[in-house]
């Protein structure tokens, strides 16, 4: 059915405007699942929904990369099939003003890769690694990794592992911070799961970039999904 809309008016969308990411100054909250998301969230504007988390704009699993060091935010853009502009609002400029990128992580470890001959740019990924070692929960993720393998028993565990901590991330509003997923709640666990799936798995990346619909792309990939999912519960028919 998605097939169907892939036009050369959809072609031509692959070079419009880049996907904006906002950097709230006031109370948000999202149009499409209403959590309550607080000041300074970040959202993506959509104008038939409003105001969208991160999560549900099919982008909470990009990880920011600050503005400052133009040879790793060029080729790290280039590197990432879905990308996202931060930006945030100037009381004293009054205007948007850029912060950073989302992109995907394996884009952006190659872009530091081939920045590794420039000592800032080694010390920037020392910077963001600590960083990130300091948003997670680590006995949470295990527990949560455990969680995905106990329901994906052929999921191999260091996927299982990336899975969790993309998940439980402490600042986005991802899925493995709400209240069900620390609880281990299964439904929880499986929509972490799915949502790898989709981004990492198949195509679905490629087509929001293409200018897709996030529905008709999901449901492009869905056969894709269903069978990853069936394989690493050990359901697969071959």
């Amino acid at each position: 059915m998605a097939q169907s809309k892939w036009t050369p008016v959809n072609q031509r969308m692959s070079k419009r405007e880049d996907l904006k990411v906002f950097i709230s100054s006031r109370e948000s909250k999202c149009d499409e699942c209403q959590e309550e998301l607080g000041s300074k969230a970040w959202i993506m504007l959509k104008e038939e929904k409003g105001a969208l988390c991160l999560s549900c704009a099919d982008l909470d699993h990009l990880v920011f990369l600050p503005s400052g060091d133009a040879a790793v935010t060029r080729r790290a853009r280039k590197h990432s099939t879905l990308s996202a502009v931060v930006l945030k609002w100037s009381k004293a400029r009054k205007r948007y003003e850029r912060q950073g990128l989302l992109v995907e992580e394996p884009a952006l470890r190659q872009a530091e890769i081939e920045c590794l001959a420039d000592e800032d740019a080694r010390t920037q990924r020392r910077i963001r690694e600590a960083d990130r070692r300091a948003e997670l929960d680590l006995a949470y993720v295990e527990r949560f990794a455990e969680a995905v393998r106990q329901l994906y028993p052929k999921c191999p565990p260091e996927t299982a592992k990336s899975i969790a901590e993309h998940a439980c991330t402490k600042y986005s509003g991802r899925v493995g911070r709400s209240a069900a997923a620390k609880a281990l709640d299964e439904q929880a666990v499986r929509l972490a799961v799915v949502a790898h799936v989709r981004h990492v798995e198949t195509r679905y990346d490629r087509l929001l970039m293409n200018g897709w619909d996030r529905v008709d792309a999901r449901v492009s990939v869905e056969d894709t999904v269903r069978s990853v999912l069936a394989k690493w519960q050990g359901n697969a028919g071959s």
